[in-house]
């Protein structure tokens, strides 16, 4: 690690900023001492904000089907091999009941962007969720939606949403989207979301085809501006049926040293290790915890679908993710030095 390398990591735990010319040099000088140095002042940090804590979220994953063509994604529009599902309302509740009864205090509804779940029908069971489960959050990750249905949405009890912003580049967007998605109206949503109250996740994808250090800059300046209460990054891992099937698989050491990194930017931050992370490493999940994250999202979604929702090749959906082995857990983190936390998981800003 050269000297304006420490200096960088320095400011940054510091000072908490950097411009993007800087986040640009610090990914680019990155070395195995620069990568440590930042590990460890992240867990410092970590603990700091949450001491030995790590918060769980249930995962329900309702739809398999999705109107968008994302040329990244397992479930797009045009993969006509995909299995696709769609939960029914007291198939969602039922996964939720099961979700509380093992400790979860947070319900994640998660799916693509299916016109089946119009405002009135997700309102009517983020209602009912909240009815029957009222010390609990729902979050929701549902895509892009006008303010108007997100305003719906949050009015009728969710509390957070979660839209990866995947890059804050415009023409690196538009290389992984449709023509008709556009850079604009995600950051409209995004705005939209904050504006209206929720808890807001944004993210990327590590490793995304045509990402370079430049744009990667743009990703955690854009972070840094919008300050959101979450911020979900994992790995790319190609989709056998996808257009970027050949493409090169997303790296474990960059996605670590960027957790690192947003943990010191952000130290509030609600930041997941992610299943993509314990898809490329058996241990991911651990690493991400050591590297800074600190929520968990085991899935508890019903075990006969957990296969059909295939954003990537290869995703874990059976054994110590899953929800229901929510023991084995809490063993694996016991074994890094922390816990799992029961309950709702706020952004401390929330708690507040």
């Amino acid at each position: 690690m050269d000297r304006h390398e420490r200096e960088l990591i320095e400011k940054l735990d510091k000072e908490k900023v950097l411009s993007e010319k800087e986040y640009e040099q610090l990914i680019v000088l990155r070395d195995d001492e620069a990568i440590k140095l930042l590990s460890e002042l992240a867990t410092k940090t970590r603990k700091a904000v949450f001491k030995d804590e790590i918060y769980t979220r249930g995962l329900i994953e309702i739809s398999s089907i999705c109107k968008n063509n994302c040329l990244y994604c397992g479930i797009r529009r045009d993969n006509t091999l995909a299995e696709r599902y769609r939960l029914t309302k007291d198939e969602i509740l039922s996964c939720a009941a099961e979700g509380y009864e093992l400790g979860f205090r947070t319900f994640v509804l998660q799916g693509g962007e299916d016109p089946f779940f119009s405002d009135d029908v997700l309102c009517d069971i983020v209602t009912a969720l909240k009815s029957q489960h009222p010390d609990c959050a729902v979050t929701l990750s549902m895509g892009e939606k006008s303010r108007e249905s997100y305003k719906a949405l949050y009015d009728a009890g969710a509390d957070r949403y979660l839209l990866r912003h995947e890059t804050a580049d415009s023409e690196h967007y538009a290389l992984l989207h449709p023509k008709e998605m556009s850079f604009k109206n995600r950051m409209r949503c995004l705005d939209d979301l904050k504006s209206i109250g929720y808890q807001v996740g944004c993210g990327f994808m590590v490793g995304s085809p045509y990402q370079t250090p430049k744009t990667l800059a743009k990703d955690l300046y854009f972070i840094q501006q919008f300050k959101p209460d979450m911020c979900g990054i994992g790995p790319f891992i190609p989709h056998h049926n996808t257009p970027f099937r050949d493409e090169t698989q997303g790296s474990l050491e960059l996605t670590l040293f960027l957790l690192s990194v947003i943990r010191l930017m952000l130290p509030e931050v609600l930041l997941p290790a992610t299943t993509a992370l314990g898809t490329i490493d058996p241990k991911g999940r651990e690493k991400g915890i050591m590297a800074g994250a600190n929520v968990v999202m085991p899935n508890l979604s019903p075990v006969a679908v957990r296969k059909k929702y295939e954003l990537y090749d290869n995703k874990i959906c059976t054994g110590d993710e899953s929800a229901q082995c929510r023991d084995c857990l809490d063993k694996r983190m016991e074994m890094i030095g922390c816990r799992l936390a029961v309950d709702r998981g706020d952004a401390p800003r929330i708690r507040k």
